[in-house]
C-alpha cells in the first residue's frame, strides 16, 4: 500500500502531461479544447481531494499553517487561470499565451509542492496517516472526477 504523496503525484504526472498538451497544441485543432475539459477536470479533482484530505490535516498542526495556507492560495490562482482561459476559447490569438500561463502556474505549484510542502507535511503525518489518508483521497478524487466533469 503506497502513502498520500504517492497518490498526489499520480495525478500530477497527468496534469503535467495534459499541460504540456494544451501548449503545443494549436487553438485551433479540434483536440484543444478536449485537452483543456480534461485538464480541467483533472485540477478541479485533484484540488477537492487534496485540501480535503492532504491539506485540512495539515492546517491542524501549527507547523503546517503557512504552507498549506500558501498551497491553498495557489490552487486559487490555477482556479482562476483556468476560468480566464474558458473565457477565451475560440479566440485564437489569445488563447497559447493563456495556456502558457495555466500551465507555469501549474508547474510551478506542483513543483513547490512536492518539494516542499510534501517535507513539511511528512513531518507532520505518522505513516499510518499517510496509508489512509492516501486511500481517502484516491475513492474522492475518482468521485470528484465524475462530478466536476460537464
Amino acid at each position: 500500500m503506497d502513502n498520500i504523496f504517492e497518490a498526489l503525484r499520480e495525478s500530477h504526472e497527468i496534469q503535467r502531461k495534459l499541460c504540456r498538451q494544451l501548449v503545443r497544441i494549436k487553438p485551433d485543432d479540434s483536440r484543444a479544447l478536449e485537452i483543456f475539459r480534461d485538464l480541467r477536470i483533472e485540477l478541479a479533482a485533484h484540488a477537492a481531494a487534496e485540501e480535503r484530505f492532504l491539506y485540512a490535516q495539515i492546517l491542524l498542526d501549527d507547523m503546517g499553517l503557512k504552507s498549506s495556507r500558501h498551497a491553498l492560495a495557489e490552487h486559487h490562482e490555477i482556479d482562476e487561470c483556468v476560468e480566464e482561459l474558458a473565457k477565451a476559447r475560440g479566440q485564437h490569438e489569445v488563447w497559447p499565451e493563456l495556456a502558457k500561463k495555466l500551465s507555469h502556474e501549474v508547474h510551478h505549484h506542483l513543483r513547490e509542492e512536492e518539494r516542499k510542502f510534501f517535507q513539511v507535511s511528512g513531518k507532520i503525518l505518522s505513516e499510518k496517516q499517510k496509508k489512509v489518508l492516501a486511500n481517502k483521497y484516491r475513492k474522492d478524487l475518482q468521485r470528484m472526477r465524475t462530478v466536476v466533469a460537464p
